[in-house]
C-alpha cells in the first residue's frame, strides 16, 4: 500500500509541475498571437519562450511529431523576428516597434500547390510514425504538424492567408490535446480558432489600406 500511495503522491506531483509550466507556455503562446495579430515583432519572443516549454511537454506525453515541431518554432521564432526587421522597399529606416515587411497575399493555385504537396508528406511521415515509433495518433499528428511547419513560414513571410490554415490545424488539434489530457492547451487551441478568425480581419484590413496607400503614390508619381 505503501508504494501505491508513494506512486500516487509521485503522480500528482509531476502533474502539478507539468500544468504550472503549461500555463506559462499558454500564457506566452497567446501572449505571441495577440502581439502577431498586431504586427508587433516581440511576439517572435515569446514564441520562443513558449515553444521551448512545449517541446518537453510534449515529449513527456509521446506527441513526439508535435515535439519535434515545437524546436522548429523555436528556429522560426529567430527567422520571423529577421524577416519582421527587414527594411520596407521605400529604404525609411525600421525600427522594433513599427510594422516592419508589409503583409502580402498568394493566389489561390500557390496554396492547392502547398496544400497538395503538404498532405503528400503529412502522409509518408504519419506511415513512418505509425510503423517505426510509438507516437499517439499518428497520421492526426504528423498533419498537424506538417501544415503548422508550412504555415509557421507563411506568418514569417506575412502571408495574410496564413490564418485560414491556422483556423484548420487549431481545430484539429483541440481534439488531439483534449486525448491527451493537455486541458489547459485545450482551452487555449479553443481560444486561438476564433483568435485566427480575428487576426485574419485585422491582417486584412491592414492589407487593404497598403494596397490603397501604393495605389494613392502610383497615381501621384503617375
Amino acid at each position: 500500500m505503501s508504494e501505491i500511495s508513494q506512486s500516487i503522491s509521485q503522480i500528482i506531483s509531476e502533474a502539478g509541475v507539468m500544468t504550472a509550466w503549461e500555463a506559462i507556455a499558454v500564457l506566452l503562446a497567446i501572449v505571441y498571437l495577440v502581439l502577431a495579430m498586431r504586427t508587433n515583432i516581440w511576439c517572435w519572443a515569446a514564441a520562443f519562450i513558449s515553444t521551448a516549454i512545449y517541446t518537453v511537454l510534449f515529449w513527456k506525453v509521446s506527441l513526439l511529431m508535435e515535439s519535434v515541431l515545437n524546436v522548429y518554432y523555436m528556429a522560426m521564432a529567430l527567422y520571423g523576428y529577421w524577416m519582421w526587421m527587414q527594411q520596407p522597399d521605400n529604404g525609411e529606416a525600421h525600427h522594433i516597434d513599427d510594422k516592419g515587411s508589409p503583409i502580402i497575399s498568394w493566389p489561390v493555385s500557390t496554396h492547392f500547390l502547398l496544400i497538395s504537396i503538404t498532405l503528400l508528406v503529412s502522409l509518408v511521415v504519419g506511415y513512418l510514425m505509425a510503423n517505426y515509433t510509438q507516437a499517439s495518433f499518428p497520421y492526426l499528428d504528423s498533419a498537424t504538424t506538417c501544415f503548422a511547419v508550412m504555415t509557421t513560414y507563411l506568418v514569417a513571410k506575412k502571408v495574410l492567408e496564413n490564418w485560414f490554415y491556422w483556423m484548420v490545424i487549431n481545430t484539429v488539434s483541440i481534439y488531439l490535446y483534449f486525448s491527451k489530457g493537455l486541458m489547459l492547451t485545450t482551452a487555449l487551441f479553443v481560444v486561438y480558432v476564433f483568435m485566427a478568425i480575428a487576426g485574419y480581419f485585422m491582417w486584412r484590413k491592414i492589407w487593404v489600406m497598403d494596397l490603397q496607400s501604393d495605389a494613392q503614390l502610383a497615381h501621384q508619381h503617375g
